[in-house]
């Protein structure tokens, strides 16, 4: 290869780990390297904002099991990519981030752009650290797509200073020998003493639930999760972003009995999930205080903080300690194990279901958010991708929009990060061009990222993008919250001069023929927005997650 340069090499490394798609946005010292990623066949994604870019990648990897790659400048460059980065810590997304900074031998003189990049990724990342060596950038390349998908998923930071990517170098000198080798996918089984514990506990049990999370999705362990649930016939539930690992009109899925189910459960099975604020740490009241808790997380550390103690620590990869606990139990527990505690959830899910209007959304004018919620829900196929940001909007689909597939619900996350909406439906529908992708948005957390509508056209990305106006960032029926009017937005005409296909809906009979009628142009291969104004009174009535929450 002769003579390459630093960003040559980039680029080459990149290429070799795999990669598919570089969401960036141009800028020094990296544009020669973004230049060198075209040669190699990399396709490139550039955003109209930083945080867009990581929240882009955050989705393409939920979707497609890999890390996913972005860029930035140097400086404001970095520091703007890290809201996505922040968010795809938390939600464990695995990334290989990439930052260009200011030479290593002006550091420290008051250079262009100089910060400490490394310092400032290191909270929100499993690895940062800064390339030295151009000789060595594939194997430290390699290194931060292992580190990026091993035990725990997340984001890794590689900071490039400008004369290290400038700096020429022979070929023969540079070490391949990591480069484009297979990343270990990590398998650990639980300890299998504890199996048995498991085993047993569930032989005692008269009540016990699964309550899972994305861990469950990034273990891949849908199949064996189902065989549990179904092989023993115990009551399922999810976190709102491992929703889909089984179908949420599963046989054993009683979603309205949520709160009966965490109350009276005696064995509460924790599957790949924190034990957090979104699920109350699993403490009382909401769950009951008697109950044996079981763990199963990759985590060791994550298991020992656990804010409630656990009975049955199972450190282990989701999949694997599925086949574990499948293979102690050896067909000793069937489903007539807990017919009984199955027909009292079903028994009392019915009664909700039959009484008045419990099947059907509020109508009326203005249009209620639910009513919005059901015409997606009726509209939607079985196997979209649903993408949900907001405020008001994400807490009424929790509860009316059903999700299917395993790893098709993308929402804010436990980190509550605004504005990831339409970047997650970008990066989604890029890992899965041949499904169905629905971002139903809130106006106010769309205005945070609402050029990156211009990202879609331009790159030819076909979504459909549902806008619920309620004129500010929560409801607010008393009109008392200071910095919450926003106004009535006309995205459907920021839409329409970026390119896509808008309309604005005040009826809610028209709700469901602006949807079709958007169908038709996403399938033709156009975006697609439709702005819908919705009641400013309409509050969600769900757990609260804060003693701030905004709902209060």
């Amino acid at each position: 290869m002769g003579i390459l340069t630093g960003s040559e090499i980039l680029a080459k490394s990149l290429k070799n780990e795999g990669t598919k798609y570089l969401f960036f946005l141009m800028g020094g010292p990296m544009i020669e390297c973004e230049g060198f990623c075209v040669k190699e066949g990399i396709d490139l994604i550039d955003v109209r904002h930083e945080q867009a870019a990581a929240m882009m990648g955050n989705a393409w990897s939920r979707l497609t099991q890999k890390p996913s790659v972005c860029m930035a400048a140097s400086g404001p460059g970095v520091i703007n990519l890290c809201t996505g980065v922040a968010n795809a810590f938390i939600d464990c997304a695995p990334m290989v981030i990439c930052g260009g900074s200011s030479s290593i031998k002006t550091y420290g003189k008051g250079a262009f752009q100089c910060i400490d990049q490394v310092s400032i990724m290191r909270p929100m990342t499993k690895l940062s650290e800064r390339i030295y060596k151009a000789e060595r950038i594939p194997e430290q390349v390699h290194n931060a797509f292992e580190v990026a998908m091993s035990g725990k998923p997340g984001p890794v930071y590689l900071d490039f200073p400008g004369d290290l990517l400038w700096e020429k170098i022979d070929s023969e000198s540079i070490n391949w020998g990591q480069s484009g080798k297979p990343i270990l996918l990590q398998r650990p089984l639980a300890d299998q003493s504890n199996i048995k514990n498991l085993t047993l506990a569930l032989h005692e049990s008269k009540k016990p639930i699964i309550v899972s999370g994305s861990g469950v999705i990034w273990s891949k362990a849908w199949q064996e999760m189902t065989q549990i649930v179904e092989t023993l016939g115990i009551p399922f539930f999810t976190t709102p972003q491992g929703r889909g690992v089984l179908p949420d009109d599963h046989k054993y899925s009683w979603p309205n009995m949520r709160s009966t189910a965490f109350k009276e459960a005696d064995l509460i099975i924790i599957a790949g999930t924190r034990m957090n604020y979104i699920s109350s740490h699993f403490s009382p009241p909401r769950f009951n205080e008697k109950a044996k808790i079981v763990r199963i997380d990759i985590d060791a550390n994550d298991i020992s903080s656990s804010p409630r103690y656990v009975d049955i620590r199972l450190v282990g990869d989701c999949k694997s300690v599925f086949e574990q606990i499948l293979a102690d139990i050896d067909g000793s527990i069937g489903t007539n194990h807990f017919t009984e505690w199955r027909a009292r959830l079903e028994t009392e899910a019915s009664e909700k279901r039959q009484r008045s209007g419990s099947n059907k959304p509020p109508s009326g004018d203005p249009i209620h958010p639910l009513e919005l919620c059901d015409a997606v829900k009726t509209f939607m196929d079985r196997d979209a991708i649903l993408c949900v940001d907001g405020q008001e909007i994400l807490n009424y689909g929790r509860q009316w929009m059903p999700t299917f597939e395993p790893g098709h619900r993308l929402n804010s996350g436990p980190f509550g990060t605004m504005g990831v909406g339409l970047p997650f439906g970008l990066g989604a529908k890029l890992a899965k061009p041949d499904k169905q992708v629905i971002v139903v948005h809130g106006d106010g957390s769309l205005g945070l990222n609402v050029m990156e509508l211009d990202t879609a056209v331009r790159h030819k990305i076909p979504i459909l993008i549902v806008v619920s106006l309620n004129g500010g960032w929560t409801a607010d029926p008393d009109g008392v919250k200071a910095g919450r009017n926003l106004g009535y937005t006309e995205y459907h005409k920021i839409a329409e001069a970026l390119g896509c296909y808008s309309e604005y809906i005040e009826n809610p009979e028209e709700i469901l023929p602006a949807l079709e009628r958007a169908r038709e142009k996403v399938d033709s291969g156009r975006v697609a927005l439709i702005n819908v104004k919705t009641d400013y009174k309409a509050r969600a009535q769900t757990v609260r997650y804060a003693s701030y929450a905004t709902n209060t």
